[in-house]
């Protein structure tokens, strides 16, 4: 005989999931104890179930299978929801087993009791709570199903007195489905988007992490419509190298040529993407979509020609009706102001850059206390990092350098709280990759406010011995906040941070601390973290002031830099 937890635990394993997250507590002991005795699964307890939740998320985005967080009773499992909105942004499956006070206590206002399936409403595509052992197979079924199937998040709440029950005699371990990936759109509608591309003079392709799968597909797609290629932050590690028409990203994390691939095209072409900022997509052409969802389809822009489907069978569906365009003019203007960009931020990787003449005049400007500019750092950790690595970045101006300096050859993926924005994502992040295969490498890109949100779980690293490298990104400040007030004119406020040293703090804890106060040890100290057994904490002291210029800045945001400066000049000699 089996209980409501033994049931679970077993129909997971049996799934592939090899790790659980979440802190222990009553009514999941028995799922807890029904972990400790299956051998394919491992517990690991964070110090902080948001952290948890974000590691099976990360482990959901880097797999593609199933990840599985727990939290108990009330406070337990609402900790839980960042996290778990964070993978419902990401559409990754994610089951959350949540705890609940026993049957007869549940309605009475019992301590610590909330309504689970009332808070997780919003962001589970399934909700229930098992109420009997009859009923345990069947909503464990729909869950996972409904995960898998929808990728997003479910949640399972098991009231303390059921996860013990013994299920009837019999029952077979729960078994999941694998959802189809091979939806494409009718032959009439294909052949009308054949029909606006070859007749188009320019075509711009905006490419997303849905077209992931289908790198043939798009780079063949690229070669015959002669089309530059702009890139979100989550298509970088398929195509940033391996396709040869990339003119790089958008939005604040971009550069002017996306802005060049947009204005000069007369169609617009996306491809597997939800791109949400509309003030830089172009106005006036006509756009192409392709999404596997078609609620996706014209949310962002109004769209021409809508394609649901997978991209790598569409596509390949797509392409025998295709033209090869004879003019490259257009993708040879946008890829040669994308290299002349490059090439201007190369200057800044420089150790010496702040000592030589164009850098002395900038210095005074934007780092008058000779601080570590942050590109140096981001691009001697591509320099370092293996062509495997896995990479996690924490929401603001972190993930800025790394978009623009680390380059995703190889083997190299990207996992970030890229459609939530969450603060706090990328050391626990990181947890969950590295507890997915300890061989590989996994660095994180941390900004001071994000690691010190949830700086707790450096000790699950430690605990369960998972070989992270965080590089911190120390200004003292809320970097990307600062920018946002200083872009419309205002002074900073509250966006200074009171830093302890944080390698002394990870050395407390156990992790190997590396502490980086001047440009030219920055290198040497990149090359030794990751180089070290183990986890290790790189606290690196970089410049507040570096400043990251949108695609095209703005009158507006100019003026808006030029008073916020004056003031913030101002309030600090009064």
């Amino acid at each position: 005989m089996s209980t409501v937890a033994e049931l679970l635990v077993e129909s997971l394993a049996s799934h592939g999931v090899t790790s659980v997250w979440g802190v222990v507590g009553d009514a999941l002991n028995p799922v807890t104890d029904a972990i400790r005795r299956e051998d394919r699964v491992d517990w690991i307890g964070v110090r902080h179930e948001e952290a948890g939740a974000f590691a099976a998320g990360a482990q959901a985005s880097l797999t593609g299978r199933l990840g599985v967080c727990m939290g108990t009773v009330g406070p337990g499992a609402i900790h839980l929801l960042n996290g778990l909105y964070d993978a419902a942004k990401s559409r990754v499956p994610v089951l959350a087993i949540c705890g609940q006070v026993p049957r007869e206590e549940i309605g009475s206002d019992f301590f610590q009791e909330v309504n689970n399936d009332v808070l997780f409403a919003d962001v589970a595509v399934f909700t229930a709570t098992v109420s009997t052992a009859e009923q345990a197979p069947g909503l464990i079924e729909q869950a996972v199903n409904a995960a898998l199937a929808e990728r997003g998040v479910a949640v399972l709440s098991i009231p303390g007195d059921v996860g013990g029950l013994e299920v009837p005699h019999g029952t077979p371990v729960p078994q999941f489905l694998e959802p189809a990936s091979h939806t494409v759109p009718d032959a009439a509608e294909l052949s009308k988007v054949a029909a606006v591309l070859n007749a188009a003079d320019n075509v711009t392709l905006l490419v997303g992490a849905g077209a992931r799968e289908a790198l043939a597909e798009v780079q063949q797609l690229a070669e015959l419509l002669a089309a530059p290629a702009v890139l979100t932050l989550k298509a970088k590690e398929r195509f940033e190298e391996n396709l040869p028409q990339e003119v790089g990203q958008s939005g604040l994390l971009g550069n002017h040529a996306s802005k060049v691939a947009f204005d000069g095209c007369d169609v617009l072409f996306l491809v597997g993407t939800d791109f949400p900022y509309r003030e830089f997509l172009p106005s006036g052409k006509t756009v192409v979509q392709l999404d596997v969802r078609g609620g996706h389809i014209g949310r962002r822009v109004l769209v021409d020609h809508g394609l649901v489907g997978h991209a790598q069978p569409t596509l390949a569906q797509l392409l025998p009706l295709l033209e090869q365009k004879t003019s490259t003019a257009h993708l040879e203007k946008a890829r040669k102001s994308y290299a002349a960009w490059r090439e201007r931020q190369v200057q800044f990787t420089d150790p010496g850059f702040d000592r030589k003449p164009k850098g002395l005049l900038r210095r005074k400007v934007d780092n008058p206390d000779a601080r570590i500019r942050p590109e140096l750092l981001a691009a001697a950790v591509d320099r370092h990092a293996a062509d495997d690595a896995l990479f996690t970045s924490d929401t603001g101006m972190s993930t800025v350098w790394l978009a623009r300096y680390v380059r995703m050859r190889g083997d190299r993926r990207l996992i970030g709280s890229y459609n939530l924005g969450s603060m706090a994502n990328a050391m626990p992040h990181a947890l969950g990759l590295s507890a997915v295969d300890r061989s590989r490498q996994v660095v994180a890109f941390c900004g001071d406010g994000g690691l010190s949100m949830l700086l707790g779980d450096l000790i699950t690293a430690v605990a369960y011995e998972l070989p992270v490298k965080l590089v911190v990104f120390n200004n003292g400040r809320l970097g990307m906040v600062k920018l946002e007030m200083e872009q419309v004119g205002l002074p900073e406020y509250g966006t200074k941070l009171a830093n302890p040293d944080f390698a002394e703090v990870a050395r407390a804890i156990g992790l190997t601390g590396i502490r980086v106060e001047r440009p030219g040890d920055v290198d040497s100290a990149v090359s030794q973290a990751l180089g070290t057994t183990g986890p290790v904490l790189i606290d690196v002291l970089t410049n507040p002031d570096e400043i990251a210029i949108p695609p095209a800045p703005t009158v507006h945001q100019g003026w808006g830099f030029a008073i916020a400066k004056t003031k913030e000049f101002i309030e600090s000699h009064e």
